[in-house]
């Protein structure tokens, strides 16, 4: 065995080694019943998880399947990480097998990732029946695994499994499982809440207990299964533990995992803990709603500190004391996690995040309170018709520069003008269909008329907007939609109900995402690839025109 060599540096926007913010919504969130996410998805998330500031993000498990290998290559070569690490999982090598000759471990090292969470029992009776080996074997797995990786030049963080309800029936082997892998290089043992059946007073007296005992710096691991899993993050971190895994809105399976987003307030908020680099915690609420549209799934409504109902108040005692103070009825500043204080049913946006919004987008908006004022009415109205622009910053960004451009007495310009678009579906006798669409629209002072066909409806009209547009516009030719989800938005209207499109656009060095509303699914599909290719122009350099 030689040396162990240095872990890859942390990312220069990395916060404090002494503290650890894991997010493992990519592998254990993505357990969670009706989440199913492609290899495009987890970089998406993966972006937003980075850009949020968490240390620490566990992408899947290289070898195990194929997009799980290949989340790795892409995030290699696709995302340059500015304050995470991305970590790889995986198991111990397997009873009875060298661990230079156990193929998931090797899979782990060509993931590339520079810290690696190592899974292992520290449940006895998890080790006799499910592993079907001995104690002493399970430890020597542990031991090799860790003391492998670590000359191999990773970071290596150890989850034990079902650690708790291990504790209760053995605490001596649970301890000694956490010693092993301390001792052998692992940077942090995880106390798994693998069930979710404990309570917060048990995982504090559990934690300080290992934490004197073994002298191992300790992460908590918990599932939500009682209720409990934010309450019991908190707990350990009570009682000692320096590192919290977590995952994007609670997901996981079953009924989910500790949650990110009120883990991290309460330690910034509550505890004085800067956990996240300095001035992303206001971006909590607008991370929070673009992964759920990733994932597909409605924000809710009633989550602490994101929710758009969390500093809602309706008119009576409540309302009558907020207009003399909003902390009377407010735990926290709704800004301070990027949320709005509502008096009313709409109010999806605020001024503060308007402002926060253009400043990511290199636009000062802070002097202009009647243009941000203007900008928040439109939001406003556009949420409550059903758009929403937390996971379509391309179609934001688009909207606030119109209104600028309003602003500085000048007509909105744009890259083109649809005059009209159709797309017909036809049904023929042998069972087969066939799609086609025309699109009629001005740009450069010329009318064009282009006709395409596709393998559906929308496919078609992205294909005749492209035979329309390429010839004006060939930086068009770089672009290809890569995502497309639907929605129907909660009403009682049936198949006339409104439906929302999210559009993800990909030019080959980045993505971006837009929106479309309409009662016609078509119709919001024409909305959003409208936007999706305005965009495109806009990032490419090019000035519009008419």
């Amino acid at each position: 065995m030689t040396d162990a060599q240095e872990p890859a540096p942390r990312p220069a926007g990395a916060v404090s080694d002494d503290f650890h913010v894991f997010d493992t919504t990519l592998r254990d969130g993505a357990q969670r019943e009706g989440i199913n996410l492609t290899v495009a998805d987890k970089l998406t998330i993966a972006r937003h998880l980075d850009e949020f500031g968490v240390g620490f993000i566990e992408g899947g498990w290289p070898g195990a399947n194929p997009r799980d290998t290949e989340f790795f290559q892409r995030a290699r070569e696709e995302i340059d990480f500015r304050h995470a690490q991305l970590v790889a999982f995986g198991a111990t090598r397997k009873a009875g097998v060298r661990v230079e000759d156990d193929q998931q471990v090797a899979a782990l090292l060509e993931s590339g990732a520079p810290v690696i969470t190592l899974v292992a029992k520290s449940h006895v009776g998890h080790v006799e029946l499910a592993l079907r080996t001995t104690p002493e074997e399970n430890l020597a797995m542990v031991r090799d695994t860790v003391a492998y990786l670590r000359a191999q030049g990773r970071r290596v963080f150890l989850d034990c499994e079902h650690f708790f309800d291990g504790y209760a029936l053995d605490a001596v082997y649970a301890k000694q499982v956490v010693r092993t892998a301390s001792e052998a290089g692992a940077d942090v043992v995880v106390l798994c809440d693998t069930n979710g059946g404990m309570l917060p007073a048990q995982v504090t007296a559990v934690v300080r207990t290992v934490v004197a005992d073994t002298g191992a710096r300790l992460g908590i691991h918990a599932q939500d299964d009682t209720g409990c899993a934010v309450a019991n993050t908190l707990a350990a971190v009570d009682a000692g533990a320096t590192h919290v895994q977590c995952t994007a809105n609670g997901y996981g399976e079953r009924v989910g995992n500790s949650n990110l987003f009120p883990v991290v307030a309460a330690l910034e908020l509550k505890y004085g803990r800067p956990v996240l680099p300095e001035g992303k915690l206001a971006e909590t609420t607008r991370i929070s709603h673009a992964i759920a549209e990733v994932v597909n799934l409605t924000p809710s409504t009633h989550q602490p500190y994101v929710g758009v109902s969390a500093f809602a108040h309706k008119a009576g005692l409540h309302a009558s004391a907020i207009k003399v103070d909003p902390d009377l009825y407010q735990h926290i500043d709704p800004a301070l996690v990027g949320n709005t204080m509502r008096m009313l049913v709409s109010d999806m946006a605020g001024r503060a995040s308007i402002e926060l919004k253009g400043k990511e987008l290199g636009i000062d908006l802070s002097d202009d309170r009647e243009l941000v004022g203007r900008v928040v009415a439109r939001v406003k109205e556009r949420e409550l018709a059903g758009y929403t622009y937390e996971a379509a910053d391309a179609s934001f960004e688009l909207l606030l520069r119109e209104e600028l451009q309003r602003a500085e007495g000048g007509r909105p310009r744009s890259y083109f003008r649809v005059e009209s678009w159709r797309a017909i579906v036809e049904d023929r006798p042998d069972g087969t269909h066939a799609n086609e669409a025309t699109v009629k629209l001005w740009a450069k002072g010329e009318r064009i008329v282009a006709t395409a066909e596709g393998n559906g409806p929308v496919n078609a009209l992205d294909r005749a907007l492209r035979v329309g547009l390429e010839r004006i516009y060939p930086q068009l030719a770089h672009m290809e939609l890569v995502d497309y989800k639907v929605r129907i938005l909660e009403g009682a209207l049936g198949t006339g109900s409104i439906t929302r499109v999210l559009v993800s656009t990909s030019d080959g060095r980045g993505e971006w995402s837009t929106v479309g509303v309409a009662e016609n699914v078509i119709a919001a599909s024409w909305q959003a690839l409208d936007d999706a290719y305005a965009y495109g122009l806009l990032r490419a350099g090019v000035e519009p025109q008419e």
